[in-house]
């Protein structure tokens, strides 16, 4: 790899004589195959040398922030090579950044191990809630942040679980919705822990007592109406990224999914390139709630669109996702990096509307579709949607529908 690099024998054998050499090898070949240009490897390079000259690493010994930290100061080595004055802090940054990220790579780094009271009880009870509930990993994940924040505020207070109280449960409480939670969050927290705290009592790790008396706020059925921009301002979303832009060729195509199918952010970014059969223009998606796939026509304004991105730019991985970023490493983009693209785009549109997420867009075309005449169950059945009551709600939004209502003129009956 380093005679790839460089030309001057004295530079390979520099290279080639430092310490971990396999090791630094393997990790550039995997940087030249994620698309990083010569000149990031060649700083690479240059920047592993002297991390390979501080840091001892052994094989068999995870390797700590802390004892990365201990190795990168005094430069006056680095210096003395240079010829010249270097910015030790930017140097220091450097360093721990590209050394964590090889380490990271070959497998020797351990993150610092976040010490989360009471972590036996949480393990217990979200393994029931995979194996005996059936529950999805989303949902599992969701439940596991909101016991951690209680576990956490109540192991400050106590060191024995035994000991917490139904007064406990509720001054979490109060102490979560003052911290700036909306209402519904703190229902979401209160049902988390209603159904941990049955659980627990039946376990005989508390009182048993604790579960029944748990109540959040009070949710009217379908007070939050879904909040979306207005369909034309869609229209305006998808038409402004009809450029050539690299950025703006990806982004369309992700929009596109997101807004005329309405797909959820966790769908688009585990689309794959074999969901595509081109041949019967059909697209399968992955539903995140029911479990199982989903089979749509592929839409030719969707579909070109998704073939000019995946031609023109997407960037050659062994990841099979459709959607990767746009800068090495290449890898699937994430449900932030989606919050980030619709987010940023909307605003800078001048798009009004109360949430600009991904989600955002999923919630206007389901509005759009109400609005064109479809049934609730035809559009929950577009949507994936498990029951009926999560799309009774656009009923509320259908504004034409309920102007007819409004002026309906009853001829006397009254």
């Amino acid at each position: 790899m380093f005679d790839h690099l460089y030309t001057k024998p004295a530079v390979i054998a520099r290279h080639q004589d430092a310490p971990y050499r396999e090791e630094r090898e393997r990790y550039l070949r995997h940087c030249e195959q994620q698309g990083f240009s010569i000149l990031t490897l060649l700083l690479l390079a240059k920047e592993l040398l002297w991390i390979a000259r501080k840091l001892r690493i052994c094989p068999e010994q995870a390797v700590t922030l802390q004892q990365v930290n201990a190795v990168a100061q005094d430069w006056s080595e680095r210096e003395c090579s240079w010829g010249r004055k270097i910015n030790a802090q930017y140097t220091r940054l450097r360093f721990v950044q590209v050394a964590r990220t090889w380490l990271r790579f070959l497998g020797y780094w351990r993150d610092p191990e976040q010490l989360v009271p009471f972590r036996q009880f949480a393990e217990n009870y979200l393994s029931w809630m995979s194996n005996d509930r059936g529950l999805t990993d989303m949902t599992i994940q969701s439940q596991s942040g909101y016991l951690r924040q209680f576990f956490c505020w109540f192991g400050s207070r106590s060191s024995q679980f035994s000991a917490v109280s139904l007064n406990d449960v509720d001054a979490f409480l109060a102490k979560y919705g003052a911290k700036g939670n909306c209402r519904k969050s703190v229902k979401n927290m209160a049902s988390t822990l209603r159904v941990f705290f049955r659980y627990a009592g039946t376990q005989g790790w508390c009182s048993a007592g604790i579960a029944p008396e748990i109540h959040g706020p009070r949710i009217f059925a379908q007070e939050d109406l879904p909040r979306g921009p207005s369909w034309p301002d869609v229209n305006r979303l998808i038409a402004s990224m009809n450029t050539s832009l690299v950025t703006d060729i990806r982004d369309q195509a992700i929009v596109m999914l997101l807004a005329i199918y309405g797909f959820r952010a966790t769908e688009v970014t585990t689309l794959r390139l074999d969901d595509i059969d081109w041949e019967q223009n059909l697209l399968s998606v992955a539903r995140v709630k029911r479990r199982g796939r989903q089979t749509y026509p592929l839409i030719p304004l969707v579909g070109n669109a998704i073939i000019r991105y995946v031609q023109e730019v997407r960037p050659r991985s062994l990841h099979r996702e459709i959607f990767l970023t746009l800068k090495p490493p290449f890898r699937p983009i994430s449900r932030s990096g989606l919050y980030d693209l619709t987010n940023y785009r909307m605003k800078t549109l001048g798009i009004t509307a109360p949430h600009f997420g991904p989600h955002a867009l999923r919630h206007a075309y389901a509005t759009h579709l109400a609005a064109e005449g479809l049934s609730l169950k035809e559009i929950g059945d577009h949507l994936g949607h498990r029951s009926a009551n999560a799309t009774r709600i656009y009923a509320k939004i259908d504004l034409p529908g309920l102007r007819e209502v409004a002026t309906f003129d009853a001829g006397g009956l009254l």
